[in-house]
């Protein structure tokens, strides 16, 4: 486990000192842990997504922290090591170092529902000392299905939100005719590519589904046997949930082979690396789905948060939704007038909060936040469509299709259990 301490020693002492006890109730200092890969094949991926957290956090104390001032929220930093395991011995120690709310997502849904089913534990155990999960990238509909949690809050769509997207983009896209699933081999990547099947058939009758493979995540070094399925099977197009090196190497592989395939992802060109090893590959169109993409025309915003988030943090800005997690809960602790947990969960639910890609809501029967998706594709700059290149290459994003948070809603199977019964 890592745990990287931004805090003074004797500011840090004091803290501690204070974890868990009247003046982390009173609002004097609110904790959240980040809790996400830092290290490993996906580190990238959750630095970026710190970052993104970080930034919002020191945004909120900068413009006066929470409750009229009299609290600041404390960022705690874990790393999950992509594991479950790893994730609770994180979600302990946070608990110890007086966390009251947990943000995590990009290890995976398998490890982000371990850690809700280890929280619903901790606050039945421990009433009064309740703690919230705030997953703003695990995409899984059972978080906000069968498996929702009254102290679970998902800020990101999910899956089949995203590929509702999609479906409704190659229901208008003729050229997509032969369709290989490949994604990797644990719960979301399999939802992806159900999903994929179930939607886009729906959408399209007469695609045809000619081959799928699962495949380890974070372990395959060379994606040319899966190409080489692929181009046997006569596929145009790839559904895949991979993302981060999974993505990247896939296109490696797939540009080596000269394969010019089509793919359709969540959220892969929110990831470093993708667009460069698109321009590498110099083959394929990737098209994905988000709250927003770079480049993006008529986002005035996001463009300023960008351009404040690149002069602060020396990065670019890629997702607005991390960015809007700690603020969600900012305004909840603001709404409820306290930091104390249950209240903070009530206030969430149904809140609606004006966000920087518009105004979004967390519908309060599943918690699933309800926010726009920008289906796009990584394409080169034609001064049109795309006029800004991204990650010193000369490929950046153009818009296909934009949908409202309540076009893609999806039904749930989500009964909540409230406290209090």
């Amino acid at each position: 486990m890592t745990f990287r301490a931004r805090l003074a020693p004797l500011a840090a002492a004091l803290l501690l000192a204070a974890a868990g006890g009247a003046s982390a109730q009173d609002g004097k200092v609110y904790k959240l842990a980040y809790i996400d890969p830092l290290s490993g094949p996906f580190a990238n991926v959750g630095e970026l997504m710190l970052a993104h957290v970080q930034y919002a956090v020191d945004d909120i104390n900068a413009k006066g922290g929470v409750l009229k001032g009299q609290a600041k929220l404390q960022l705690l930093q874990f790393d999950s090591k992509l594991s479950a395991q790893e994730s609770q011995s994180a979600l302990q120690a946070a608990i110890d170092q007086g966390a009251r709310a947990i943000v995590t997502g990009g290890s995976g849904s398998s490890v982000v529902t371990a850690l809700v089913q280890a929280v619903n534990r901790w606050n039945q155990r421990n009433p009064g000392k309740e703690i919230l999960v705030l997953n703003h990238s695990s995409i899984d509909p059972e978080l906000t299905g069968k498996a929702c949690s009254f102290w679970h809050f998902q800020t990101e769509a999910n899956t089949a939100m995203k590929m509702k997207a999609l479906a409704n983009f190659i229901k208008k896209t003729p050229d997509v005719k032969k369709v290989y699933l490949l994604n990797q081999d644990y719960a979301h990547g399999k939802q992806w590519a159900s999903y994929g099947r179930q939607l886009v058939g729906l959408a399209r009758p007469d695609v045809q589904f000619v081959g799928e493979a699962l495949h380890p995540i974070g372990r395959v070094k060379d994606f040319a046997p899966y190409v080489a399925n692929i181009k046997a099977s006569g596929a145009d197009s790839v559904i895949t949930g991979n993302w981060g090196q999974d993505m990247t190497l896939l296109l490696k592989a797939a540009g080596d082979a000269g394969y010019n395939l089509r793919y359709f992802n969540h959220s892969a060109g929110s990831v470093p690396g993708t667009v460069l090893a698109v321009s590498q590959a110099r083959l394929g169109q990737l098209t994905w789905v988000a709250e927003w993409h770079p480049g993006q025309a008529d986002s005035p915003r996001v463009d300023a948060l960008a351009k404040a988030y690149k002069a602060k943090m020396g990065k670019d800005f890629l997702a607005p939704r991390i960015d809007m997690t700690p603020r969600l809960l900012a305004a909840a602790i603001d709404k409820a007038g306290s930091t104390e947990t249950v209240a903070v969960a009530r206030a969430l639910e149904d809140l609606s909060f004006d966000s920087v890609v518009g105004p979004v809501r967390m519908r309060g029967e599943d918690h699933q936040l309800l926010l726009p998706q920008v289906v796009n594709t990584i394409a080169p700059v034609d001064g049109k469509t795309v006029k800004t290149g991204w990650e010193g290459t000369n490929y950046g994003f153009r818009t296909e299709a934009v949908y409202t948070g309540n076009e893609l809603a999806q039904g749930t199977d989500c009964k909540m259990v409230r406290p209090g019964g």
